[in-house]
């Protein structure tokens, strides 16, 4: 009778090899204080045939080698990226960042907030410098809120501005992350970008913040009452943009409005107002979120998305009634 080489060096039939693979990383996941696996927490390839989704990441798209774009990180979304080898966070999010739990993974936060009409090219600069210098020190995760719109046009941006893609490359990798064509702003953005001299780049100011918030609770009052004003035109051109005011892209104000409620809603201001003037802020920023992903869905009807209006003004009288009037 033939001798079989001792059982830890024989090879398992494929069967049995999954099927202990699939165990090991059960197990692997079963504590919740282990980090994430080296395998889960690979970043997705360049040639990756859509969005992938990781333990606390969503949306995850690369566009170049180290330079990755996402949704906001939840949870153990951090310790997912520090394995993924991130060393730098780069928010375009109007949101503030977790800047400790960003920290108590040894990796940096940079807070450079852009909005869904587009991109300045002040900003683009920033950018591709914070992106840069992200890459001397390992891989850079960009996001936004939800990984769809605006982190894709900060990420492809940059590529086209370092020369690692074309401006129609960026664009279709924009809409492989997800990025709504509602959204022309973003769009018309890296369309514009071209190719940026080392010496444009080197002349940023590398100091960028870690939290970029807005400027106090009137500001953003006045920002949100500027935009309701927008939804109310779009409303009354039919939930499309009217002739009259041609910068008006529908999706792109409802997002603006949802993100400024959701700004406040989380700021100091609103903490010291109370539980109840918080509530309130984070009532007005589901009315917003919904009127937003109905626009972009193009699944709303326009008596339901007339009922968010109705809804976001109610909200807005209430709140008034109790804290201004």
């Amino acid at each position: 009778m033939t001798s079989l080489p001792p059982a830890s060096s024989r090879p398992l039939r494929p069967f049995v090899a999954a099927t202990l693979t699939g165990l090991a990383a059960l197990t692997a996941c079963s504590s919740p204080s282990d980090a994430p696996s080296r395998d889960a927490a690979q970043a997705p390839p360049p040639d990756a045939t859509s969005p992938r989704e990781y333990p606390g990441l969503h949306q995850v798209v690369t566009f170049h080698d180290g330079v990755i774009s996402g949704g906001a990180p939840e949870g153990e979304g951090f310790a997912t990226l520090a394995a993924m080898g991130v060393k730098t966070i780069i928010s375009v999010d109007g949101g503030p960042p977790d800047v400790a739990a960003a920290k108590a993974a040894g990796i940096r936060y940079i807070h450079l907030p852009m909005g869904y009409d587009g991109c300045e090219e002040s900003r683009v600069l920033e950018l591709t410098r914070a992106t840069r210098d992200g890459l001397a020190k390992g891989s850079v995760y960009l996001h936004c809120h939800h990984g769809k719109h605006r982190s894709p046009a900060a990420a492809a941006a940059v590529a086209v501005s370092m020369g690692w893609m074309t401006p129609e490359q960026a664009v279709e990798r924009m809409r492989f992350s997800g990025t709504a064509t509602n959204y022309t702003g973003l769009f018309d953005a890296v369309a514009a970008c071209g190719v940026l001299p080392a010496s444009a780049i080197d002349a940023v100011n590398p100091e960028f913040p870690e939290v970029c918030m807005p400027k106090g609770m009137v500001k953003g009052m006045v920002d949100i009452d500027m935009v309701f004003d927008h939804i109310k035109e779009i409303q009354k051109a039919g939930w499309k943009t009217p002739a009259t005011h041609p910068d008006l892209v529908p999706a792109a104000e409802a997002g603006r409005l949802a993100d400024l409620f959701r700004t406040l809603a989380a700021g100091e201001e609103s903490t010291r107002h109370g539980p109840e003037f918080v509530a309130m802020m984070k009532s007005s920023h589901a009315h917003a979120q919904q009127l937003e992903d109905m626009i972009v869905a193009g699944n709303g009807s326009a008596d339901t998305m007339s009922s968010l209006v109705k809804s976001l003004s109610a909200d807005c009288k209430s709140c008034h009634g109790k804290y201004r009037d």
